[in-house]
């Protein structure tokens, strides 16, 4: 088909808006092109980050657990009087309340030293656990006298007390009607146990 002279000019504008229009076409689509690949690469980057922020997240709920649940263990400790250095005057005033209270009629104790307990796998390094042995030898006039002598003592703090072993004999002393006489005897290794944590001193 052959276009005229007077033909062709009438066609050059629309030709000419044609081709203006599919260029723009052309770069409106390189244009959506390039902001859909830089939305994708927003996209991205937004998800990235959000899942660091979840994931620091996630590190810090189980810091916090981790240190709640320490915290748990401390206050614990704490509760049965085990941390820290061990308080021998404490100790004795203890008995002594003790004696007295229960008008117990003869209480003998002795305190060994100080020994490290063998050392515990996964404790914290620095913190050692300590035992002293007190030997105990008590004068009964039952054997009910013993469980509250060993229920007070756990209950006056300043250590966590760990019975090692009792032993009740008979005295064979007979019974008068003048006094009172104890007819038993108690003899008693109780573990005086105390954590104490080196590093928190320095």
């Amino acid at each position: 088909m052959n276009f005229t002279a007077a033909e062709l000019k009438k066609l050059a504008l629309p030709l000419l808006l044609l081709a203006a229009l599919l260029g723009a076409g052309a770069g409106l689509i390189l244009w959506a092109q390039h902001e859909q690949q830089a939305a994708q690469r927003q996209l991205a980057a937004a998800r990235a980050e959000r899942n660091q922020a979840q994931e620091r997240l996630t590190r810090i709920a189980e810091e916090e657990k981790e240190v709640n649940d320490k915290l748990a263990v401390y206050r614990r400790l704490k509760g049965l009087h085990i941390l820290g250095e061990e308080q021998r005057l404490e100790w004795a005033d203890a008995m002594t309340r003790i004696r007295t209270t229960r008008e117990l009629l003869d209480v003998r104790y002795l305190v060994d030293r100080q020994r490290v307990i063998s050392t515990i796998a996964g404790k914290p390094a620095g913190v050692e656990f300590y035992a002293s042995t007190m030997k105990v030898e008590i004068a009964l006039l039952h054997e009910g006298d013993l469980l509250i002598f060993l229920r007070d003592l756990r209950d006056s703090g300043n250590a966590y007390y760990a019975v090692k072993r009792c032993a009740i004999t008979r005295t064979g002393t007979a019974p008068t009607g003048t006094s009172i006489v104890p007819r038993l005897r108690a003899q008693c290794e109780i573990d005086l146990i105390t954590i104490l944590d080196r590093a928190a001193k320095t």
